[in-house]
């Protein structure tokens, strides 16, 4: 079993009533009782919890939201111990399971007043993790933890309520912006083709007809390495016919070789001259490169036609009974592993071709986004003249096909250029456009967020540069904004869903 122990990257500790939290003012579940929320993080799990005021005397409730990372599912199994330090006090209480998934529900005592901390020992199938949150308050007087309560509500100005249950059932997840180079960014179209290697013509070898070994070699058919395909006979044609030539040099080799085998016995006792051997070891040698040469393409059939690789069959060039000429493309067969893209891009970007250093890759037909990273993609050149068609330069690249990604079709692509200057940016999944307008949602806590506005610059198809609006300590929505924005937009989310206040 492993240990982690890792200190919070971020504790939001805000004290305010659970009526005005969820903004209830007539509801029957509203409760008139304060809450301490804390929200804590390790690379491995977020917490999220709701507690009674710490007052020496007093029972107080922990109810704890534990979640995965990065996934943001709720911890399923697993036992927890939460430990509140006071000083050299410490209290303890441990839970085996869940109250319910995801949730666990704690009762401390406090017994020593002044500034804690909460410590909570995770335990799991993976192994042992530890969270600790500073800087929890333990009052003496009750009245005063009432009054820091009403002193620490937070805004409620443009707020959603967004419960970890509707969490845990939807994609979602959190993240704060990153400061990193973001430089400019060139968007234009690419055409997908097969990367040299990755796809060969297979072409006929001799003259005759096409035979097809079966009636489902067809476009698209996936084919293994030696697998016959097709047969070129010529056994009906009066001139260069491929069956009576592998007849003559199967029949000369036959002979050669038995004249070389009795020559070779007589040379043993003197019988034939050394010449006269060696003549016959001579016509025997060449006897046998032509026959092996033709058996190895050849048949009293015809040439049988194989496939050099596994892949598919990408395009037939011939039909069943056509006539073919000796070097004449018979078939392609492609592997459809690694795929070249072709885009072309003005002459005005031509100065900042060589710093190009990755790319964002966006599939037309399901609209899907990939990274060059993720496709273990590279540039491979850049044209230094323009194409006389349409005095564009060419630009090449190379990737992976993990996607869906079709030869012959095109794709988008935004080619990012090396930059010195640092941009805070957020994924293009956090953003929220209304009539031009570009708005995140901010976490106040994991079940409170604001709507934010936000002033954008250039985008590079998966992150978009933000010039004002928020800072690199707000932690953003990710994954699952759009379904905030609908939460906010029904306005009949029940806060209290899955809790026990």
């Amino acid at each position: 079993m492993k240990k982690k122990i890792f200190f919070i990257a971020t504790l939001a500790l805000i004290i305010t009533s659970c009526k005005n939290s969820h903004d209830h003012t007539n509801d029957s579940h509203a409760v008139e009782t304060e809450k301490v929320k804390i929200t804590a993080y390790n690379p491995d799990f977020e917490l999220f919890a709701e507690a009674d005021p710490f007052v020496v005397g007093d029972s107080s409730n922990v109810l704890t939201h534990f979640s995965h990372l990065p996934s943001f599912k709720a911890l399923e199994s697993g036992s927890i111990t939460i430990r509140l330090i006071v000083g050299s006090k410490e209290i303890s209480q441990t839970l085996e399971k869940p109250t319910r998934k995801g949730i666990f529900s704690f009762n401390l005592k406090s017994e020593t007043a002044g500034s804690g901390k909460i410590i909570f020992d995770i335990k799991t199938s993976k192994g042992t993790f530890q969270l600790i949150t500073p800087e929890i308050t333990v009052y003496s007087d009750k009245n005063k933890a009432i009054d820091a309560a009403q002193k620490q509500v937070p805004s409620r100005t443009n707020a959603i309520v967004f419960t970890k249950e509707q969490a845990w059932k939807i994609e979602y997840a959190t993240e704060f912006p990153l400061i990193e180079p973001f430089g400019q960014v060139i968007k234009t179209s690419a055409q997908v083709q097969s990367a040299q290697g990755d796809e060969v013509i297979v072409s006929a070898k001799t003259n005759g007809i096409i035979i097809f070994t079966s009636n489902n070699i067809l476009e698209g058919k996936n084919v293994k390495n030696s697998q016959a395909l097709f047969t070129i006979s010529g056994s009906t044609m009066a001139e260069n016919n491929s069956t009576v030539r592998y007849a003559e040099a199967q029949n000369n080799y036959e002979l050669t070789k038995s004249d070389y085998e009795r020559k070779k016995e007589l040379a043993k006792d003197k019988i034939v001259s050394e010449k006269d051997f060696l003549k016959s070891k001579n016509d025997f040698e060449n006897a046998k490169t032509i026959y092996d040469n033709l058996s190895k393409n050849f048949s009293t059939a015809g040439q049988s036609v194989s496939s050099p690789m596994n892949g598919f069959v990408k395009q037939l060039f011939v039909k069943n009974g056509q006539y073919v000429e000796a070097g004449q493309s018979i078939v392609s067969i492609s592997q459809n592993l690694t795929l070249l893209l072709k885009a072309d891009v003005q002459q005005k970007y031509a100065p900042f071709l060589g710093s190009i250093n990755s790319a964002t890759i966006k599939t037309i037909h399901d609209a899907k986004t990939y990274s060059l990273e993720q496709l273990n993609g590279k540039i491979l050149s850049y044209g230094r003249t323009a194409n006389d068609d349409n005095y564009l330069i060419p630009v090449s690249l190379q990737i992976d096909n993990k996607g869906s990604f079709i030869p012959g079709g095109y794709v988008e692509i935004l080619l990012k250029i090396i930059s010195n200057t640092n941009a805070l940016t957020v994924p293009n999944s956090a953003l929220i456009e209304e009539q031009g307008y570009f708005f995140v949602f901010v976490q106040i806590n994991p079940e409170l967020f604001e709507k934010r506005e936000i002033k954008i610059g250039a985008t590079d198809g998966l992150k978009t540069e933000v010039i004002s609006g928020i800072n690199k300590n707000e932690r953003v929505v990710t994954k699952g904004a759009i379904l905030i924005k609908l939460a906010q937009a029904t306005g009949t989310l029940d806060p209290h869903s899955g809790h026990n206040h």
